[in-house]
């Protein structure tokens, strides 16, 4: 990743309402969350939200999808372990400190059960 589109993602996550959006869709996994979904959620009217998406979609953070009449929103997660590992990839280097950080570990959501709330 480089500087300019690490500052991108930085600042479009620093406002309350986006970090909250995206730490939701991240909490959502690979299946995401329907606009409306997230809207409840987030406790947001709609141009409100429309406008914060729009900002972490121009940041590579959130991608969508139109399913019919929803639109589904997803945390774009290869974006998302590219920033911590830039964040990083120099860390404590060089330093023997034992209480030194361990780079990122990257997140690889699973996808849910198709079986999911089916009877037993």
């Amino acid at each position: 990743m480089e500087s300019i589109d690490a500052l991108a993602c930085l600042n479009a996550l620093a406002q309350e309402h986006r970090l909250n959006l995206y730490r939701l869709l991240v909490q959502a996994g690979e299946e995401g969350m329907a606009v409306g979904e997230l809207a409840e959620a987030a406790g947001l009217p709609g141009a409100t939200l429309t406008n914060h998406l729009h900002i972490l979609r121009r940041a590579g953070l959130v991608s969508d999808e139109r399913q019919g009449r929803v639109i589904q929103c997803r945390a774009n997660y290869e974006q998302m372990n590219a920033l911590l590992g830039f964040l990083t990839e120099n860390c404590c280097a060089g330093a023997s400190n034992s209480l030194c950080c361990e780079p990122a570990s990257l997140c690889a959501p699973s996808k849910k059960s198709a079986a999911k709330g089916a009877s037993r």
